[in-house]
């Protein structure tokens, strides 16, 4: 299964690269279940015996195999932990904070300024698509991607507030909140990410970008008034949170990948793709958020 976010997909923590699969409760003997196509099904890719794998000799490995359960490696070995992963999201999402604070203060509300903001959307979304397909990950990249992302946010964050005083506070609210809500129902077992679960989300998220997609070339060839689907009225707002839950659904996945990841035992650099993963899942949640409170707000 791979993850909505492309840096996942692409290299973080999806089945097809070793670091984390589904499916792999164990029958009688230890084998696992769905073994086909499952790279867990001959066991942690970590834990196998071969020149610098510094799993190789960890005593434990094959017999937490024995058992389904996911390898312990030994202290010290530089794999990943939820620590990385906090300390990784702290300074990327951190960077986009500072970026859009500068924006809002330095930035005074124009046509420039605008300007500026889709400038710095379009080298984020660059810097996104070139970390996405790198094998490793670049912190430098990847911070770097953070400063214009905060730019962006910053400015647009500023345009709304000029509009519907207080929507970004309540945007950062709201993000929170669908952020903390979907992580309690995952902790708690409510949500099983399966990989039948992922298809089907994965379907439903790529119609809706489709569908997004066609919108904005009619919008953009004046076929469609008003934003089309996008307005700032009824549907607009049914359309924002269908988007608002497709983020949830993403966190979903990202939380799974992670969780994966540090149990699997994958590289500690792995923490920057999944810093940057949930970067780029709450700044979907966050635009789309600070939209739908617009809607609500009305034109006061």
């Amino acid at each position: 299964m791979r993850s909505s976010n492309p840096v996942f997909s692409r290299r973080g923590f999806s089945r097809d690269n070793g670091h984390a699969g589904f499916n792999t409760a164990p029958q009688a003997g230890g084998a696992a279940v769905g073994t086909q196509g499952n790279p867990y099904a001959q066991g942690n890719p970590y834990a196998q015996p071969g020149a610098g794998n510094p799993y190789a000799q960890n005593p434990y490995a094959q017999q937490d195999l024995q058992y389904g359960a996911p390898p312990q490696a030994p202290a010290g070995t530089g794999r990943m932990t939820m620590d990385d992963v906090v300390m990784r999201s702290a300074m990327t999402l951190g960077t986009v904070v500072v970026g859009a604070v500068l924006a809002w203060a330095l930035l005074p509300v124009s046509s420039s300024s605008y300007g500026l903001a889709i400038g710095a959307a379009l080298i984020a979304f660059v810097l996104a698509m070139v970390q996405s397909f790198k094998r490793k990950a670049s912190p430098a990249l990847i911070l770097s991607y953070a400063a214009f992302e905060g730019v962006f946010l910053g400015v647009i964050s500023e345009m709304f507030n000029t509009r519907w005083s207080g929507a970004p506070f309540q945007a950062v609210l709201g993000t929170m909140a669908v952020t903390g809500a979907t992580l309690l129902i995952y902790k708690a077992g409510w949500i099983r990410v399966t990989a039948r679960y992922a298809r089907i989300g994965m379907a439903i998220a790529i119609a809706f970008v489709l569908v997004m997609a066609v919108n904005l070339l009619l919008v953009a060839f004046g076929v469609a008034e008003d934003g089309g689907l996008r307005s700032m009225g009824p549907l607009g707002a049914i359309v924002g949170i269908i988007a608002i839950v497709l983020g949830a659904f993403f966190l979903t996945l990202d939380f799974k990948q992670i969780q994966d990841g540090i149990a699997y035992g994958a590289p500690r650099e792995e923490s920057w793709l999944a810093a940057f993963g949930l970067t780029l899942t709450l700044v979907w949640i966050y635009i789309e958020m600070l939209r739908l409170v617009a809607i609500f707000s009305g034109d006061d």
